[in-house]
């Protein structure tokens, strides 16, 4: 059975101002679309037999750009709901509660659309994105794709790796970059983390 891939999309103007980006649906920069551009060799290089893709712009405009041609929307890989903190960077959020932490906290209550998540709700759709890939692990050759969002995808990882959502803390996550989670004697493994070309200028390390 093959690994699990994700891939963090590329930079936006929120993830170089580190203002928390959920379902606004901004496009890329132009540095964002060279990153997603540049790990096209590099997933290329591996049999894909499934991708699946957030529903927002900035990942889906990833997905194509690195070459993962038949992705399936699913709105299991979207970013956390940030609620109240949509655009909000953390330095500001700070301000009026200096101890507040993403992973532990969740968020400030949005509008009834967007109400926020809580990290054990991120959590909840992590598990079955999980399945999900694990079903497709086992149904196809090769390797499975999820193009997403930083916070999410660390949330993803906590729990492929056993650990609560807000084991999502432990894992730094770069924008444009591929993290690679598999198994060693059965148990779960990261087996790689931030990977980017070796050309590439580094990637933003902020939300969105």
């Amino acid at each position: 059975m093959g690994d699990l891939f994700l891939v963090r999309h590329g930079e936006t103007e929120w993830s170089v101002s580190g203002q928390h980006t959920s379902w606004t649906d901004i496009p890329l920069t132009d540095n964002g679309r060279a990153q997603a551009r540049g790990l096209a060799p590099l997933l290329n290089s591996h049999h894909i037999g499934a991708v699946f893709v957030s529903p927002l712009k900035r990942a889906r405009e990833t997905a194509e750009l690195a070459g993962l041609a038949g992705a399936r929307v699913d709105a299991d890989l979207s970013e956390w709901d940030y609620g109240g903190y949509e655009g909000v960077t953390t330095v500001e959020i700070h301000r009026t509660r200096p101890d507040w932490f993403l992973f532990t906290d969740g968020v400030a209550p949005g509008p009834a659309e967007h109400p926020g998540e809580s990290p054990e709700e991120v959590g909840a759709r992590a598990d079955r994105m999980v399945a999900k890939a694990h079903a497709a692990l086992a149904n196809t050759e090769g390797c499975v794709v999820l193009v997403a969002h930083g916070h999410f995808l660390r949330v993803l990882t906590a729990r492929w790796l056993g650990l609560p959502a807000s084991g999502g803390a432990l894992f730094q996550l770069a924008t444009g970059t591929v993290c690679r989670l598999g198994t060693e004697h059965g148990r779960p493994v990261i087996a790689g983390w931030n990977i980017r070309p070796l050309s590439d200028p580094p990637r933003s390390l902020r939300v969105g």
